[in-house]
């Protein structure tokens, strides 16, 4: 039994690593380990031969993996080979419906080399894309969708997101009453898609930038038959399309206290009597001092946008400013809550 030096020094060692097993996991992701195993299992061999990898590092790769029970191995005729686990089936192999392959990219691609320069962003108070990419941020959004290419990703990725999450937090609470929803900075729609999903009366517009908008329309399909439309705007700007609802999903936690204020203002001079909005987001304790999930994730905030993760008393405050009442928060036991506010 290890004494408690020990315990201590060995925790010290899971944190220090725990760089290690993200990059196992990105670069798996990366590679498309999950994607080929999800055809069938495989040796070492014939894996680097398919991925076009060193032997050496691709045994070392999946033997890793392995341990992070993400595969698993069983020997036949003398051979070792790799399958995917339930894990990996479900969550890393791109066509499964519930597949965090396109997030987990973008945090290895992006999220991991902002990180980087956490140190400074903590001194400074500001996010690193300027050191980590090169790239202004004053504009906020210009610097996130710097590119198509990251438009794309950072969209896949939210949309992997709400595939796991999206029907938990739409049906935190009941929003049959309201007919008419307005997703504001709905990205690729899927939140949308979920909200129809459970309230097939309701029809949604999703209101976004237009290089969001177009990209949505040219890479992610709808059905005709569902009741969502797309409009065009910048919800700091624009007039907001009339709605019974808005939605504001991960889009507070983008923006400092003084910017939530103007967005919600506009928000709640938009609303009508009896409307409301639902705010969409991983909450603090009321302490502030976890869970350790957010806390991470309002770090991520520090060095990739202008905000933070909040208290649920916090966004009562911002909410009330904004001429809501009746502020109810919803905890839904997964990193991402509700909270449903009435003019």
């Amino acid at each position: 039994m290890s004494s408690p030096e020990e315990q201590a020094y060995g925790l010290l060692q899971d944190y220090a690593n725990g760089f290690m097993v993200s990059q196992v996991l990105f670069a798996a992701c990366e590679l498309g380990v999950f994607d080929l195993l999800a055809e069938a299992p495989l040796g070492s061999a014939a894996v680097a031969a398919r991925l076009g990898a060193s032997s050496r590092g691709a045994q070392l790769l999946l033997d890793a993996c392995v341990s992070l029970k993400l595969l698993q191995v069983e020997t036949r005729g003398g051979q070792a080979l790799y399958g995917n686990t339930e894990l990996a089936s479900t969550y890393l192999a791109g066509s499964s419906p519930k597949s965090q392959h396109h997030m987990l990219l973008y945090l290895g691609r992006t999220s991991y080399v902002c990180w980087g320069h956490l140190a400074q962003a903590v001194r400074e108070g500001k996010n690193r894309y300027l050191q980590a990419f090169g790239v202004p941020s004053e504009e906020l959004f210009t610097a996130i969708y710097r590119s198509e290419g990251e438009r794309l990703q950072f969209m896949r990725g939210l949309q992997a997101v709400w595939s796991v999450h999206g029907r938990t937090v739409m049906a935190a609470f009941d929003l049959s009453p309201f007919r008419v929803v307005c997703d504001l900075g709905g990205c690729s729609g899927a939140l949308a898609k979920e909200c129809v999903a459970l309230y097939p009366a309701c029809h949604v517009t999703i209101f976004d930038i237009p290089e969001v908008v177009h990209t949505a329309r040219k890479h992610f399909p709808f059905r005709e038959e569902d009741p969502i439309t797309f409009r065009e705007g910048d919800f700091f700007r624009d007039p907001l399309p009339e709605a019974d609802l808005y939605i504001l999903a991960r889009v507070l936690h983008d923006w400092a206290d003084d910017a939530c204020s103007r967005l919600l203002a506009r928000v709640g001079q938009a609303c009508k009597p009896g409307g409301g909005v639902l705010v969409i987001e991983s909450l603090l304790d009321a302490d502030g001092r976890g869970p350790l999930t957010t806390q991470l994730y309002s770090l991520n905030m520090l060095v990739q946008t202008d905000g933070q993760e909040r208290t649920p008393a916090q966004y009562q405050a911002l909410l009330a400013l904004a001429g809501f009442r009746d502020v109810r928060c919803r905890r839904t036991g997964g990193p991402y809550d509700a909270i449903l506010a009435r003019k």
